[in-house]
């Protein structure tokens, strides 16, 4: 865990990585995939990353995991990405995103992972965040599609996460990337602030990879970076 004396130097540290892994895919390829978080911890991050010296038309931006919902509700995470990274010299690069208006969330989900393979089936870079119950992407504790998620050794795609029973989370449809999308990819780097974020990193790196997402992370060899400052 790298740490950081305040958010400015935090965000900027974080950019600077992920602009650095899709500079050197689209060197290597000619072209780069990234996806992103949602939530507000990753939009400092995005406003720096926009500004990065990038052929940004050479980017496709995606996210790694989507509430089954149009961009036209506040609860969109296309919708923050759009506004947030997609602006300025970051909106020459190609949206590509999870929802779709399908009939059901698996078959979104299903539309999704095909438009992902078609792009290779490999992020380049990846921001994640982690949730305060010790979630990542839409891999939730206790959903009845974590261990699936989790699973290392099926090949990437996407799925679509149920609501949680009995009031847990997530309390709406999802879609989410897998573990071995995240295990494949170039650079991952998972941005957290603040102290009680820190602790539940602790605790969930010692946990079951079976069912813990961070101690998942670590046991399937994730290229993680994890870059913490303690201003909330």
């Amino acid at each position: 865990m790298q740490t950081y004396p305040d958010r400015d130097a935090w965000a900027e540290a974080a950019a600077a990585r992920l602009a650095e892994t899709l500079a050197a895919a689209i060197a290597e390829r000619g072209r780069a995939v990234f996806a992103g978080a949602g939530g507000s911890t990753p939009s400092p991050i995005y406003a720096r990353l926009a500004q990065a010296d990038l052929d940004w038309s050479r980017v496709v931006a995606t996210l790694v995991d989507e509430r089954h919902v149009p961009e036209t509700s506040p609860d969109s995470n296309a919708a923050l990405m759009k506004r947030v990274l997609l602006t300025g010299p970051a909106s020459a690069a190609r949206f590509l995103p999870l929802y779709s208006p399908a009939v059901t969330v698996d078959r979104a989900a299903a539309v999704a992972a095909k438009a992902l393979s078609a792009e290779g089936g490999r992020l380049d870079a990846v921001l994640l965040g982690m949730g305060e119950d010790g979630h990542i992407c839409s891999i939730f504790p206790d959903s009845p599609t974590l261990k699936t998620l989790l699973t290392p050794d099926l090949a990437p795609t996407v799925l679509g996460v149920p609501p949680g029973r009995d009031g847990a989370a997530p309390p709406q449809e999802r879609l989410s990337i897998n573990l071995p999308y995240l295990a494949s990819a170039g650079r991952v780097v998972l941005a957290l602030t603040g102290a009680a974020k820190r602790a539940v990193f602790e605790r969930e790196a010692a946990g079951d990879p079976a069912v813990h997402p961070i101690a998942a992370l670590i046991a399937a060899k994730v290229p993680l970076e994890v870059l913490w400052t303690e201003a909330a």
